[in-house]
């Protein structure tokens, strides 16, 4: 058996992702290096709103190719090709995310109809019989939503926003109004794409790090402090991959397969929105404080660096709870915890903070792990 044909269920489907799918994942987290960079340029909840509101919009068209590689396998050179033109879109779209409310919005709006045309007419053209009912169904609310991004990119100020904020709204709502049970959600493949990203995401933290001491001397108490952040996204890698990680994805394979797409939507569309929301905010964090450890944080600094983590944590509450998965609450409270980490970067200096949030996490992980090996659990890492 080829490695290729290893990868493929019975019915065509993948069983377990390529690696043309890893290569895919790679230049859609150049959206989030873009999101990071126009966040750390300006921190303000401004900021942060144009971020979220960017990204949801991509990250629906995202979603949607995790989704279509799950049912049409990249085992052909038509498929491949076509593949790579929706690479490329996504491409374009984190070219133009810097300056996509103030002059790249029509490159924007064009790459995004592409990606959105592409991802249709690989469902239709090598789909299944169901895969291929769901889309019909799906494709006129994604049409919408790529008419009204595309025309948010002729326009500025709050008529921009509304057409963006719309074609979102048409996105989070549209499973609603459909029956999604015709798309084949084949939970190997799923989960293992969506961990995929997750990992780059964090990776992303790590690219941070190096950004943020660009010009910087060498010393030991940088060394600490760099030894911090990188402490910092192991605890963040920790958390989702150490038990939740393959917890959801037994969660979803024992879900009927006519209703596995619901909690699909809801643990990894909708709940890993702001856990990906939370690693840009945290490495915008990371990268406006790495290089100041002993000085005081701005609140702006501090609040990104200790709120993308809480954001992180209250995204996994959410999965957790969507996926029917033990003890949210407990990543609730872990969110708690960390926000409240913010006044020390403010009042006191930078690694303090950090070796607060490294601490606090930390501790809030390791406890949820002990409640879960005392239950007989176990997974790859415990």
């Amino acid at each position: 058996m080829t490695n290729e044909s290893a990868e493929l269920s019975v019915d065509g489907g993948q069983v377990r992702a390529s690696t043309l799918e890893l290569f895919f994942d790679l230049v859609f987290v150049f959206t989030i290096t873009q999101l990071t960079h126009v966040f750390t340029h300006h921190p303000s909840w401004q900021a942060l709103g144009q971020v979220a509101l960017v990204f949801g919009i991509i990250w629906w068209m995202y979603a949607g190719y995790v989704w279509l590689t799950n049912e049409v396998a990249p085992n052909s050179s038509s498929r491949r090709t076509w593949l790579l033109v929706g690479m490329f879109s996504f491409f374009v779209l984190a070219l133009a995310i810097p300056d996509a409310f103030h002059g790249t919005g029509i490159a924007f709006g064009i790459a995004y109809v592409l990606v959105t045309v592409v991802h249709a007419a690989l469902f239709v053209s090598g789909g299944g019989a169901s895969a291929r009912r769901a889309i019909k169904h799906m494709w006129p609310y994604n049409a919408l939503a790529a008419a009204l991004v595309l025309a948010g990119g002729f326009l500025h100020g709050w008529p921009q926003y509304l057409c963006w904020g719309l074609a979102f709204a048409v996105q989070v709502i549209s499973p609603y109004l459909v029956d999604t049970g015709d798309f084949v959600v084949r939970a190997s493949h799923f989960c293992e794409r969506n961990g995929l990203v997750v990992i780059v995401a964090i990776g992303e933290s790590i690219v941070a790090i190096g950004v943020g001491l660009a010009g910087v001397d060498i010393t030991p108490q940088l060394i600490v402090t760099v030894s911090l952040a990188l402490c910092l996204a192991y605890v963040l890698w920790w958390a989702y991959f150490g038990f939740d990680d393959e917890r959801g994805e037994h969660a979803l394979a024992a879900v009927p397969a006519r209703e596995r797409s619901r909690p699909a939507v809801l643990g990894y569309g909708y709940a890993l929105f702001p856990l990906l929301i939370g690693i840009i905010v945290t490495s915008a964090g990371i990268q406006m404080s790495i290089g100041h450890g002993n000085e005081s944080l701005s609140l702006a600094a501090a609040s990104a660096l200790s709120g993308g983590v809480a954001l992180y944590f209250l995204a996994q509450f959410f999965f957790r709870v969507a996926l029917k998965l033990p003890r949210p609450w407990m990543r609730l409270l872990a969110a708690v915890a960390v926000a409240a980490t913010i006044p020390i970067g403010v009042a006191w200096v930078s690694w303090a903070q950090l070796a607060a949030l490294v601490a606090v996490g930390y501790i809030a992980v390791i406890a949820d792990d002990l409640i879960t090996l005392r239950t007989g659990q176990h997974s790859s890492y415990v």
